[in-house]
């Protein structure tokens, strides 16, 4: 009953995370506000004060970020930085001085510094700095935390700070110039398959690990923190199940039933060596738990973006 006459602003609530954070909320009974780039460039100081006022939420559930694959990250460090700072530390501020009741911001997994101890865990965000193809990226997010928690300890504004591993799912974007890896890697298969090549090409080596969060399970894990979650400490959303590269882009082949072979380009960056969350602190805080086997919702993003190829 938590959200029922709350009224909750998603920012991003039309994008791959937000559709489904949404409906999670939905489900709860809120009413949902959404404030998307259509209506508002949060940007845009004056925009942001706009979305409030209209809006008048209780809880703001900060989602819009400028995001991509290493790829886009590294032509574009400076938007990324600028875009992810700007869009964000204003926003909390203004939701505080408004009156917002609460404020779940997200972070990323690319706030860890490159050589982190595996399994990740929130104490060592600290120790170092971040892999240097995404650094901009993560450390605008990362004022975030710095923010929520000064925010915490000089005004009492109650905002949490949550960090998704990398997300997959239907409606993931598969664009190349900004797709990560999953969404990537099916469109190479899927459209080799259909073309009748005999082999696809993937960047770096295959030896990097991944740990990847189905997008229902990381909105159910937002939507927890948003009602059960008090505290400016950080907290890791994930599966903690981890996943090389090269044994990921072999059972996209085998689900894809793409029949060619993978050619490695090593002269690509492989990003950070590893990735494996610890993902106690989200059980014990507010009961946390990713539910959706990795197979299985491979399975579900590969049959969503063939039917979305045959429209």
């Amino acid at each position: 009953m938590f959200f029922e006459n709350k009224r909750v602003v998603v920012t991003g609530g039309n994008g791959f995370l937000g559709k489904n954070v949404v409906r999670t909320l939905q489900a709860r009974g809120a009413t949902v506000l959404i404030a998307d780039q259509d209506r508002y460039d949060l940007r845009r100081l004056e925009d942001i004060r706009r979305a409030l006022v209209e809006n008048r939420p209780h809880i703001v559930i900060h989602l819009a970020a400028r995001v991509g694959g290493i790829g886009a990250n590294l032509a574009h460090p400076g938007e990324f930085f600028y875009d992810n700072l700007m869009m964000s530390v204003p926003l909390l501020h203004e939701s505080w001085q408004s009156g917002v009741e609460k404020f779940v911001a997200l972070g990323t997994i690319c706030c860890y510094p490159k050589f982190t101890p595996v399994p990740f865990r929130e104490d060592d965000l600290w120790n170092g700095y971040p892999e240097e193809t995404n650094a901009p990226y993560g450390l605008a997010k990362k004022m975030l935390l710095v923010q929520s928690q000064a925010y915490r300890q000089q005004y009492g504004f109650n905002s949490v700070f949550l960090m998704p591993v990398n997300l997959y799912g239907p409606g993931d974007n598969f664009d190349p110039a900004n797709s990560h890896v999953i969404p990537a890697l099916i469109k190479k298969c899927v459209d080799a398959k259909n073309a009748g090549d005999d082999h696809i090409v993937v960047w770096g080596d295959g030896t990097p690990t991944r740990e990847f969060l189905y997008v229902a399970d990381a909105a159910e894990g937002i939507v927890l923190a948003a009602e059960r979650y008090n505290e400016s400490e950080p907290v890791n959303l994930g599966s903690a199940f981890e996943i090389s590269i090269k044994e990921l882009a072999e059972l996209i082949v085998r689900l894809t039933g793409f029949p060619g072979k993978l050619i490695w380009d090593p002269t690509k960056p492989n990003g950070q060596p590893r990735r494996k969350l610890d993902t106690r602190r989200a059980k014990e805080k507010f009961g946390f738990e990713s539910r959706v086997p990795f197979e299985e919702g491979l399975r579900k993003t590969i049959e969503w973006y063939v039917a979305a190829q045959a429209h």
